[in-house]
């Protein structure tokens, strides 16, 4: 887990409703977690989410086009809702949130941390006291 990105994922928990939210590679495993999600969770998630974005992403056909890009994900529960985006080349974020969120605004969130997390997970880390 990159705990650098951990401290992003809570900016998409700012709206009010929102639970939860974990990074996870297209394999399945966890890249990075909001504080409230424990780790043994978090992990089951992970396996979880990549699963569900596979079986979503082979359901294009039945809109019409099996060529056509996977974009989200909603899944709906008695007691809230769980978001599914694509976070770049190989992640997905997943946020959890109550019943009652404002959708549009903790899809909007999800964006905007994508972008973030896109310029993270792309910036090589810096090397420090090496000199040429």
């Amino acid at each position: 887990m990159n705990n650098d990105l951990s401290w992003m994922l809570d900016s998409a928990l700012e709206v009010p409703g929102a639970r939860h939210a974990i990074l996870v590679s297209a394999d399945g495993l966890l890249m990075a977690r909001s504080q409230e999600v424990r780790k043994d969770e978090a992990d089951t998630v992970a396996a979880a989410m990549s699963g569900i974005q596979s079986l979503s992403r082979t359901m294009a056909g039945f809109c019409g086009d099996p060529h056509m890009n996977w974009r989200q994900t909603l899944v709906e529960f008695d007691g809230g809702w769980v978001f599914l985006i694509s976070a770049g080349e190989g992640a997905y974020l997943a946020v959890s949130s109550a019943p009652d969120v404002d959708m549009a605004d903790i899809t909007f969130r999800m964006q905007q941390l994508v972008g973030q997390l896109g310029k993270a997970l792309t910036t090589p880390p810096r090397e420090t006291g090496v000199q040429a």
